[in-house]
């Protein structure tokens, strides 16, 4: 991309190509969601266990956060076209492949495919749109790529819920294949060719990378199913994670060609960016987590319906970008991301007055202000992490944002499902001691005798572990809440961006 463009047909290209990623974008992060609901149906189809499904979910996100730091490299060495084209129809066949799977094995093998391929489909995308717009534009841009980064993890449970119910789990799959037609098309008709920077490769970089990053998944994703460290698997893939992550940074600190550059680092607002994007990603996709099991284990509501009440947070999202992507360079981002992050915490803290009696109007309202929130922060921070970084760096900066937020999403999900099994049982014995039918024998006697039977036991058991349930659910928020408030003092850490130097200036192209 070389050739300033200043004629009428660079806006449509512009306006094109912006549709284009934000397309791709959605199929990548679409997927990180829309299967979770199918599970359960898959299990039958596949004859394997509810543990061994959870390597379904396991490999794509695997996969997805070993590929994405290289991203950057492969972006300089091909080209973010043939990249992004190579993607798209990686990740449509790897789709198809996961459709038709007939066994346990085919299915996981085809998912971490289905990862690899789609892994720069994200960081590619924020890196395009930084590129084709001038920095007036960038809020506008973020805007319409946290759309895409956003929604589709949000839309992911109703459209999956929604096509298990009226069709078959493998269509689950099958809808990428129409959209991943059109971002195909899209990338081959409107996004030009752009220049190449190949490079030596950081081998061992990226293996000790790879290495540390895929053992942290598998533990986060395997130690609440395993006891955590009362496992050995889970202790050798700490230690192996713990070791690889130590040998890659004294690598990255003593090689002269790494495989991350140092120079990301050094840059505040980068890494002060990719702080705040770790928290939204255990905030958000946490609370995705929680949600579902919630409505349709302790509140008895169907799938499609508990992915319907999910909706708001969507609609609150899309709402916030539309708005904040026109305040962005009006008023100062530290201020509007300080509000997004307040919202973000009156949410959170009604989240912590649900109780086992509420209708559907807390969950409405609550998701509602979450998605203002989260929506409100995403864009300015996303344009300021990128403000004061130098353009030749950005292919590897976005990688590293999406890899902050993929593993902040990780890290978040395994800890609070890890929390709430552990409070369950806990409060589980601490109300089992106050409620019994032999402390109600004194001031019930006909109920305490109901309660002696088999029926009367099973009712009471099953009252104590839902109010159990309840309180785990409760502590979860209220560990998101106190995170989102220790986050806003990392603004004060936050500059204001220099005017950009005209040889950064990112500009539209055209071939």
């Amino acid at each position: 991309m070389n050739a300033a463009v200043t004629s009428s047909k660079p806006a449509l290209n512009r306006r094109m190509i912006t549709a284009t990623v934000m397309l791709a974008s959605i199929l990548q992060t679409l997927d990180n969601t829309i299967a979770n609901v199918a599970l359960p149906h898959m299990q039958g189809s596949l004859s394997a266990t509810q543990e061994q499904m959870s390597w379904v979910l396991t490999s794509y996100i695997v996969a997805a956060a070993i590929m994405t730091p290289v991203t950057g490299w492969l972006a300089s060495q091909f080209g973010r076209r043939q990249l992004f084209l190579g993607s798209i129809l990686g990740f449509t066949l790897a789709s198809v492949l996961c459709g038709i799977a007939q066994s346990l094995p085919e299915m996981v093998l085809f998912r971490f495919i289905q990862g690899v391929a789609g892994a720069a489909l994200v960081p590619m995308s924020q890196a395009v749109l930084f590129d084709i717009n001038p920095p007036e534009r960038h809020g506008k841009a973020m805007a319409a790529w946290g759309q895409g980064v956003l929604l589709g993890p949000m839309l992911g449970p109703i459209l999956g819920g929604w096509l298990t119910d009226n069709y078959s789990w493998r269509w689950v799959f099958y809808i990428n294949v129409p959209l991943g037609i059109m971002a195909f098309v899209g990338v081959l008709l409107f996004l030009p060719k752009d220049e190449t920077r190949p490079s030596q490769f950081d081998l061992f970089g990226f293996t000790l990378l790879s290495l540390g990053i895929g053992a942290l998944q598998i533990m986060l994703d395997r130690g609440s199913t395993l006891d955590w460290f009362g496992s050995r698997e889970i202790w050798i893939e700490s230690i192996v994670a713990g070791l690889a992550f130590y040998l890659f940074a004294v690598h990255s600190a003593t090689s002269k060609n790494p495989f991350i550059p140092p120079a990301l680092f050094k840059d505040r607002n980068f890494l002060t960016g990719n702080v705040f994007i770790f928290v939204i990603g255990v905030v958000l996709f946490a609370t995705l987590a929680l949600l579902p099991t919630m409505l349709q284990v302790l509140m008895g509501y169907p799938v499609y319906y508990a992915g319907l009440l999910t909706a708001p947070r969507s609609l609150g999202t899309l709402a916030a970008m539309l708005i904040v992507g026109q305040l962005v360079g009006r008023f100062d981002s530290r201020l509007i991301i300080a509000s997004g992050f307040g919202l973000t915490a009156i949410s959170l803290w009604q989240m912590t007055q649900f109780d086992m009696q509420m209708d559907a109007s807390p969950v409405f309202w609550s998701g509602i202000l979450q998605g203002l929130g989260t929506g409100i922060i995403f864009v300015p921070m996303a344009a300021m992490t990128f403000a004061t970084l130098p353009g030749n760096l950005r292919n590897e900066a976005s990688a590293m944002f999406s890899l902050a937020r993929n593993i902040g999403s990780s890290i978040g999900i395994s800890v609070v499902q890890a929390l709430l099994i552990s409070n369950t049982q806990v409060m589980h014995a601490s109300l089992s001691e106050l409620v019994s039918p032999f402390n109600l024998a004194n001031r019930n006697p006909q109920l305490a005798a109901q309660l002696t039977t088999h029926e009367g036991s099973a009712g009471l058991n099953a009252a104590i572990t839902g109010q159990a349930s309840m309180v785990a659910y409760i502590d979860d928020f209220k560990l998101m809440l106190i995170l989102t408030l220790l986050a806003l003092p990392l603004l004060l850490l936050v500059r204001a961006p220099q005017k950009a130097n005209a040889e950064d200036a990112p500009h539209v192209a055209a071939e």
